[in-house]
């Protein structure tokens, strides 16, 4: 999300705000190895991950979670 700010002639310039830090970003991490797409990721960053890639990394990381919070109980 960008925060605008205004400077003295009146006109607004966009401020980033820093980003979140995700928590399921080292189960991300450890999925994407997993299928081969870590190196694409490291290079070109998640953006660069296709629609179905990254469906495939949230699939997996839904079932883990779900196994780990069913063995919890």
């Amino acid at each position: 999300m960008v925060k605008k700010a205004e400077t003295k002639n009146g006109a607004r310039k966009q401020t980033a705000r820093p980003k979140k830090i995700d928590p399921l970003e080292p189960l991300k991490l450890e999925i994407a190895e997993e299928l081969g797409l870590s190196e694409k990721v490291k290079l070109g960053g998640w953006d660069s991950l296709s629609a179905r890639e990254a469906g495939r990394i949230g699939g997996f990381m839904t079932q883990r979670l779900r196994a780990q919070k069913q063995q919890s109980q």
